[in-house]
């Protein structure tokens, strides 16, 4: 794969760090409005994806990249279950609960934990899907 035209290069550039904020933006606000780790995580992977489209595969290692997504996959979904049971240690015989002090209504810090497990499912998400598409781009690459 070697990338796009100078054309589309420039658009990405300027459209990926938009997408990856707003995607940010869903994860951390998903208590609040509609979305959390699981939407925003598909766009954030989405921006990911973009950037290797537009670009090729050729200005990164995708094995290694493959492999480090795997990786952070990985470790996100354990900081997910280690909180879980946190909060079964905390509260007894209630696993996943909200062991932190509640904010304000309507406020970003005002759900204890659930942000976090938004972040952790964000970061999952976002992981897994760019190692399955890292993982149809290598196999396309070792067909040639």
């Amino acid at each position: 794969m070697k990338g796009m035209t100078v054309i589309v290069k420039k658009v990405t550039q300027l459209l990926c760090g938009i997408i990856f904020i707003f995607g940010i933006y869903i994860v951390l606000h998903g208590h609040l409005t509609p979305g959390g780790g699981f939407a925003g995580g598909t766009i954030i992977a989405g921006a990911f994806i973009l950037l290797v489209l537009a670009y090729g595969d050729h200005i990164i290692h995708l094995r290694v990249r493959k492999e480090d997504s795997s990786r952070l996959e990985s470790f996100a979904i354990f900081l997910f279950l280690a909180f879980a049971l946190a909060g079964m240690f905390m509260i007894p015989s209630v696993f996943f609960s909200n062991y932190y002090p509640l904010g304000a209504v309507g406020e970003l810090l005002s759900a204890g934990v659930i942000p976090l497990y938004n972040i952790f499912i964000g970061v999952e998400v976002a992981a897994a899907l760019f190692t399955v598409f890292l993982a149809f781009v290598i196999l396309k690459e070792e067909d040639k």
